[in-house]
């Protein structure tokens, strides 16, 4: 047996030692992105504003074996943020990595079953806010100390309706179409200022069962809505995604072998945004 397979090397997409904040880290799809980063060898600070959730979640990941502690913080106050990095900077030091799962559509902003017009205005605003401002503020305050580093990660979550009018998502498509568009704009920003160790980048999810979007997935019986129905027909792998699966591309975004990548969104679609539906 070969020397370099009794003393294997250390997985490229390693992150032992990396300091990862997970904002709305005790979601669905945060949740599972947290673990995800977690089994690969992250320290994980879960950032929101529910703290019985995110005691929940951190309880789980030290089950799990896992570094991890709460940072409690509503991701569009400033103050707070601020007060949440510094804590975090005092206990271990360092920021490397900070992934922007808070977000979702918000029931009254939905337009499914009424015109546009008739989307009361601070529903509109209630979108837009927590899913870009909470994408936006967070990026600030955490990539600052990134900066100072001049080492770190910023990983977005965007959306298949930031590119494809998606029915009755008008605020939630225009806030991830922003997302798209300030991860591009902050990426070049931090690699011209703070140099190549700073990268920005986003995964654009399919269609996946989560809290936000499950009552108009799924009826009473659990069976598949007919708006569900129409997803899957329209996805060529024919299912939804499972939240596991984003983890992997979370995963080398964050880690060292994403050296020379930044600025992209990348699909985890199930083929959804190659397909014309013909």
């Amino acid at each position: 047996m070969s020397g370099d397979l009794m003393n294997p090397q250390p997985s490229p997409f390693s992150l032992d030692g990396k300091v990862a904040v997970v904002t709305g880290g005790y979601g669905v799809l945060g949740g599972s992105i947290a673990s995800g980063l977690a089994a690969a060898g992250a320290r994980i600070a879960i950032l929101g504003r529910r703290r019985e959730s995110a005691e929940r979640k951190v309880e789980a990941l030290k089950n799990a074996g896992a570094e991890a502690r709460l940072l409690i913080a509503d991701v569009i106050d400033e103050a707070q943020l601020s007060a949440a990095r510094d804590e975090l900077l005092g206990e271990w030091g360092r920021i490397d990595i900070l992934v922007n799962a808070a977000g979702g559509h918000v029931a009254r902003a939905r337009s499914d079953d009424r015109p546009v017009f008739d989307v009361p205005t601070d529903a509109f605003e209630e979108v837009i806010r927590l899913n870009l401002q909470g994408t936006v503020r967070p990026s600030m305050c955490f990539g600052e100390a990134m900066g100072r580093q001049r080492s770190g990660v910023v990983l977005n979550i965007s959306s298949m309706a930031a590119d494809r009018a998606i029915s009755g998502t008008l605020g939630y498509a225009i806030a991830k179409a922003g997302v798209d568009s300030f991860t591009r704009w902050m990426a070049v920003e931090m690699a011209r200022r703070y140099g190549e160790g700073v990268r920005v980048n986003a995964i654009a999810p399919g269609f996946f069962i989560a809290d936000h979007n499950r009552a108009v997935l799924l009826n009473a019986d659990g069976s598949f809505t007919t708006r569900a129905l129409t997803i899957i027909a329209h996805t060529p792998m024919g299912r939804f995604g499972r939240p596991d699966e984003l983890n992997a591309a979370v995963q080398y975004l964050c880690s060292d072998s994403a050296s020379f990548v930044t600025g992209v969104v990348l699909p985890v679609d199930g083929g959804f945004s190659a397909f014309s539906g013909v």
